[in-house]
């Protein structure tokens, strides 16, 4: 079982940069997939950006590729990601998610503990 937190949402110019953090429980993180997604208001929810349980491997949504990086601290149960050049198009709730085994993971069904969310908002 995991238990995941976001935070490090809020409000931001566009040209802006936040960085988002996820908080797993457990001791077994360090062998988990993870994954961070997004839905804006009104859309569904849309596969952000994707990383293996070593790092080794990273995946990104083409629009926010060269902006945004995954990254993580297997020794702090951590998940990151830092976002720079936001633009308005990326305000959304932003969700970190996890499931084992290797490789990155793209889809929404494909993973099984879900965070609670956290807002980003970029103002034009």
């Amino acid at each position: 079982q995991v238990q995941l937190v976001e935070s490090g949402g809020g409000l931001v110019q566009a040209g802006g940069s936040l960085r988002l953090s996820c908080a797993a429980s457990g001791r077994t993180f360090s062998s988990y997939a993870m994954g961070w997604f997004r839905q804006a208001p009104g859309k569904e929810r849309e596969f952000v950006a994707a990383i293996a349980w070593s790092s080794r491997s990273t995946r990104y949504a083409d629009s926010v590729k060269g902006r945004f990086t995954i990254s993580r601290d297997n020794a702090k149960n951590t998940m990151y990601l830092q976002m720079n050049s936001l633009k308005p198009e990326d305000t959304a709730v932003y969700y970190c998610a996890a499931r084992t085994g290797t490789g990155t993971f793209l889809r929404i069904n494909e993973y099984t503990y879900w965070g609670q969310g956290t807002q980003v908002t970029v103002s034009s």
